[in-house]
């Protein structure tokens, strides 16, 4: 990739990560290389992107490769509040997610979910801000989560919005396997 860009995909709409990991399969695709953090959700769960990546990895060719992490416990998913291991998991993956960027091994970095570890207060912004700030040129980012801060939105080459205007979910449908995680 010539020049990298920051997207931000926000809002209280579903489509966040889907679509982050839809760019994620097209870099993959034309064999660049991604790296994925993936904050709040749970270590340890069976999510299926999970499945799909690693099948991805295995194969030879031209395809580039994948390191997706969680570094979260669902605190926040199960209106728990945040506890010291919570600050500690959050933090060694903005750790990694730093390191990932600045290594010249990815062309994608995918933080999932930093905006709502921002906005829980599990990360302080300015950290994320100096961290879009001196990214290198040639690194893509891609920032998830719901209540995107402004000054992030405007550091953005591209922010979309994602708006809830019907979902299952209020109907009492739980996540499906295979469709929502």
């Amino acid at each position: 990739m010539d020049k990298g860009y920051i997207h931000v995909y926000t809002g209280n709409g579903k489509g966040k990560t889907t679509a982050a990991l839809g760019v994620a399969l097209r870099t993959l695709a034309n064999g660049y290389n991604v790296a994925v953090a993936q904050f709040i959700k749970s270590r340890g769960f069976d999510y299926s992107e999970l499945k799909a990546f690693n099948y991805i990895n295995s194969l030879d060719g031209p395809l580039g490769k994948i390191k997706i992490d969680q570094f979260g416990t669902g605190c926040c998913l199960h209106g728990r509040k945040p506890s010291d291991e919570d600050f500690r998991i959050i933090e060694e993956g903005f750790n990694k997610a730093e390191e990932w960027i600045n290594s010249g091994q990815y062309e994608l970095v995918i933080l999932d979910e930093i905006n709502v570890a921002i906005h829980l207060g599990l990360i302080q912004p300015q950290k994320v801000i100096e961290l879009l700030s001196h990214k290198p040129a040639h690194v893509e980012i891609i920032i998830t989560g719901r209540h995107a801060i402004p000054e992030i939105i405007e550091m953005a080459d591209l922010v979309t919005e994602m708006k809830e205007i019907k979902h299952y979910y209020t109907k009492g449908v739980q996540s499906r396997k295979g469709i929502d995680f």
